[in-house]
């Protein structure tokens, strides 16, 4: 063979091993590198979220001020240190600002092909305070009670609370996704349990297609999270239809689709006659982890298992953050643990309102939250 053709063979071999290298370098930049930094500052913030022990301490506040001033060294600083008046409601709403704004701080520093994402988890607050100040108006209560400072529409939300009439709230959600739905519940076509169900229907249905839209490891967290969650809610649905001895065709109307539940499991779910058989049938899943602790709970208190797998959901994410340290799963990891903290939170400032003692608010915390 002659020199100048080993030499194009040579050169040919090495282009195609620097383009194997460039496409596999530009692979990994796409991946990891545009969560170098915003995890780097979600990890620092992880680092500020209070421990067990500082919630004891909050628990011992005695008063609402006291409450407000254990807090000044803290992030919620800025929302508390204003407010007109002390009481649990406006602490409440100061502590939902805060969350909204932890939310847009994801969607400003996280990669823009993800930010989408944040912003369709945002929305979901959107549909609790529609589907809230709807049924309040139906039963003819103070909206506005109903309304979270969370969401992309608070305003709207707003607004709607102050209506005068129901069909004043369909000229605000016009334009809007939910005038559909919320037409055919003034036509009477649905009830307001239905026309809240397909509102999580419609959005569970974006946030799965987002989710199936991804590559790779971001795509296989995003599926993971999304479908835990409407595992939580279907797993909900069924466990309070089973204690109103609701049918098996009803429930099913109620369920949204998608969720790691296969069907014959749902199905046997749907059929079976109370809720300690339902429990009896959930053992066989990858969900029998949560009700071991709460299982003696369940049947008087369905919160019991909501509550605990919201904390399976956060372990779950968690454990994503530790297989893909520069991922999406830590900005998610981190949205659960400040929601639960929040949550946690208000639950204290009530009690102290109340006039619980703090080794009652503490049990309270701890067990329930």
């Amino acid at each position: 063979m002659e020199v100048g053709t080993i030499t194009a063979l040579l050169d040919t071999s090495l282009a195609v091993i620097f383009t194997w290298i460039a496409y596999k370098t530009g692979q990994i930049l796409w991946k990891y590198t545009p969560y170098s930094y915003p995890n780097a500052r979600i990890k620092a913030m992880e680092a500020r979220l209070f421990t067990e022990q500082k919630l004891g301490e909050l628990a011992e506040s005695k008063t609402l001020n006291n409450f407000v001033m254990n807090l000044e060294d803290s992030d919620y600083k800025p929302y508390l240190g204003n407010l007109t008046s002390l009481n649990a409601e406006v602490i409440d709403k100061a502590l939902e600002v805060s969350l909204a704004d932890t939310y847009r701080l994801m969607m400003k520093i996280l990669p823009k092909r993800t930010r989408v994402f944040f912003q369709l988890l945002l929305e979901e607050w959107d549909i609790r305070n529609i589907s809230s100040v709807v049924k309040a108006k139906l039963r003819g209560e103070v909206a506005r009670d109903y309304v979270h400072e969370l969401g992309t529409m608070v305003g709207k939300v707003k607004a709607m609370a102050e209506a005068k009439t129901l069909e004043e709230i369909l000229v605000i959600l016009e334009g809007t996704e939910y005038e559909e739905p919320y037409q055919r519940l003034l036509l009477k076509e649905i009830t307001s349990e239905e026309f809240e169900t397909e509102l999580y229907k419609k959005h569970y249905s974006k946030l799965l297609e987002y989710a199936a839209s991804r590559k790779a490891e971001e795509k296989k967290i995003l599926e993971e999270f999304v479908n835990l969650k409407i595992d939580k809610i279907n797993l909900i649905t069924i466990l309070r239809a089973k204690v109103h001895r609701l049918s098996a065709d009803k429930i099913r109307k109620a369920l949204i689709p998608g969720g790691k539940m296969n069907r014959r499991t749902l199905e046997t779910l749907l059929n079976v006659e109370d809720i300690e058989m339902a429990l009896a049938e959930l053992d066989s899943t990858e969900y029998s982890s949560i009700l071991r602790e709460v299982r003696d709970k369940v049947v008087e208190d369905i919160s019991a298992f909501e509550r605990a797998f919201d904390k399976y959901i956060q372990q779950k994410m968690a454990e994503l953050t530790r297989f893909y340290p520069l991922s999406i799963a830590t900005p998610i990891s981190y949205i659960l643990q400040k929601e639960s903290e929040i949550r946690k939170l208000k639950a204290i400032a009530k009690l102290i309102e109340d006039g619980l003692k703090p080794e009652i608010i503490k049990g309270i915390v701890g067990e329930q939250l």
